[in-house]
């Protein structure tokens, strides 16, 4: 098994048979309690005190609030992390099993499956690695992201993609599946970066899905005097002679008169304004698994600037 697909994203393990086969029956639950088995399940409500209850149907499931969320009963994790679980699929491991009463009480912990995938996620993975990941939230500065079971990971705004943005919003959305690369691990913190622009190809690679004499969609990403940057793709941008209808953000449709590997530079002319666009179009990924010791994005023959990552 990949070091990426032991532990995933969680809403990644609901449809599993496994999964699915231990949730069925009282059984199937006690078979998962012995082997220590992630299960996943959609948190129904959440308590005043802030437990999570499940419904497995033939029985009720609980998740005390310090077992929710790593941090949480430390104070370093705040509650909104528990509240947020609610209708969404969670991760837990069964920790004990009640049958007492006339429906029986399962008592669930998300922490420790969080614990197990960040051990192993801390100790496995090294810079390079390329692991799936779904984002949670968005911030100015960047994207979160879950990489397993719950624990999360940042991708600041600058790794997102080479053309520039103005909010993690304009590339990704919450609940989207991406893939990433791992760009540091600190054991010491126990934290994980993650970058994603290199994912997204280099300047040719991009490029070679254009033509000169094409006409095309972009998205407005930088008005300046001597002329407007356009985003063709993620990781590259065309520049247009200057206008003054056009704004960050615009969707416009642009001729491509000329693409100039040696100066890493496409020339358009706008055609067109065009209707607002809905969410951004999913990544298209030029690696999506194993490993990358180092990227270039600039051409070899190109004297410009140079763009690179290694990963160390």
């Amino acid at each position: 098994m990949k070091t990426s697909e032991c532990y995933l994203p969680e809403g990644s393990y609901t449809a599993q048979p496994a999964v699915q086969q231990a949730l069925a029956s009282l059984d199937g639950l006690r078979a998962a309690q012995d082997a220590g088995t992630i299960l996943e399940a959609v948190a129904q409500r959440c308590t005043a005190a802030h437990d999570l209850l499940f419904d497995f149907g033939f029985a009720e499931g609980i998740m005390p609030r310090a077992c929710c969320a790593l941090g949480v009963a430390e104070g370093e994790t705040r509650e909104i992390a528990i509240l947020s679980r609610v209708g969404k699929p969670t991760c837990f491991v069964v920790t004990e099993i009640d049958e007492s009463a006339d429906t029986p009480l399962i008592w669930l912990s998300r922490t420790i499956a969080q614990q197990r995938a960040q051990d192993f996620l801390l100790e496995t993975l090294r810079p390079g690695d390329v692991i799936p990941a779904a984002v949670t939230h968005l911030e100015s500065f960047g994207a979160f992201v879950d990489i397993g079971c719950g624990v999360a990971s940042l991708i600041g705004i600058e790794n997102l993609s080479v053309s520039r943005i103005f909010h993690p919003a304009d590339r990704l959305h919450v609940g989207q599946r991406i893939r990433a690369a791992v760009r540091a691990v600190d054991r010491a913190a126990r934290r994980v970066s993650l970058t994603h622009r290199e994912l997204l190809g280099t300047w040719e690679q991009n490029a070679a899905l254009f033509s000169p004499g094409e006409t095309v969609r972009g998205v407005v990403r930088s008005v300046e005097p001597y002329g407007i940057f356009i985003e063709l793709a993620p990781n590259l941008s065309g520049l247009a002679e200057p206008r003054d209808d056009l704004a960050p953000g615009t969707i416009v449709s642009v001729y491509i008169k000329s693409i100039l590997p040696q100066r890493m530079k496409i020339k358009l002319t706008v055609i067109d304004v065009l209707a607002p666009a809905g969410a951004p179009d999913p990544p298209q990924y030029f690696v999506s698994e194993g490993h990358i010791d180092k990227w270039i994005y600039t051409p070899a023959c190109c004297d410009r600037k140079y763009i690179a990552t290694v990963f160390d």
